[in-house]
């Protein structure tokens, strides 16, 4: 059966001498296997629309039981300004590799169409980082480990929130901080932000540095503490920074 299936490679590996598997993420089946045959001989006409971050419309003959054939792509964008960068790439195949994760602890759709939302920010030349954080927040619902930023983790207070703590699980009031760091009554705000925000519909990120190192560093720690996630397109982000500052 020939099927039409929209979605984007989030992963691949190669198959025999000439060939690969691609996983495609898709709305309608979830993340489906994909034989792309003779995709690493020279000229031939799959090998540019079957890797990481090819989004389209992919006929297939589909296998519900197994792997599928991939017969041509049909690209919806080709996210041309994230190629161009290593920085953005490195960003968009990391947010590949985690909505991969994610789907497979909670097959939701919405997974899909908040990953698209990203990229196409992403390249549109929205703040990669910051919408990498607002990615990776959102991501924390499915996988059921949400911090709390709408009341004091501790006693549940909306009043007087001070801070911030990936321990204690989100927000602190001026009477449940002990000692804990005291970021920026922006940052605060904008964790909140994050959390409800709709990504298609971001229209201006301006935000300084500081705070945007403090809302990085509580993401991490909390991912670190909490979702047992270990991605390797992470740390080659940590070391690209390393060697870019």
């Amino acid at each position: 059966m020939i099927e039409k299936v929209e979605g984007i490679v989030v992963s691949e590996v190669d198959y025999k001498e000439s060939s690969k598997i691609i996983n495609v993420l898709s709305p309608q089946y979830g993340v489906i296997g994909i034989i792309a045959k003779g995709t690493k001989k020279v000229n031939n006409n799959l090998s540019s629309v079957s890797s990481k971050l090819t989004y389209g419309y992919f006929h297939v003959k589909y296998n519900s039981k197994g792997l599928s054939t991939l017969l041509e792509v049909d690209v919806i964008d080709k996210f041309k300004n994230i190629k161009r960068d290593i920085s953005l790439m490195s960003y968009a195949l990391y947010l590949l590799e985690l909505a991969d994760r994610v789907y497979k602890h909670d097959n939701d759709k919405q997974i899909y169409e908040l990953l698209i939302a990203s990229l196409k920010k992403i390249d549109e030349g929205y703040d990669y980082k910051v919408i990498a954080n607002i990615f990776e927040l959102k991501m924390l619902d499915f996988l059921g480990i949400r911090p709390v930023v709408d009341e004091c983790v501790n006693c549940g207070s909306k009043h007087d929130i001070v801070t911030i703590s990936s321990y204690k699980g989100g927000y602190l009031c001026k009477d449940c901080a002990r000692g804990e760091v005291i970021v920026n009554i922006k940052t605060i705000k904008l964790l909140r932000m994050f959390y409800y925000v709709d990504i298609s519909k971001i229209t201006k990120l301006d935000i300084s540095d500081k705070i945007k190192n403090e809302l990085s560093q509580f993401i991490y720690d909390y991912y670190d503490r909490y979702s047992g996630i270990y991605l390797k397109s992470r740390d080659f982000i940590k070391n690209l920074e390393k060697i870019s500052s």
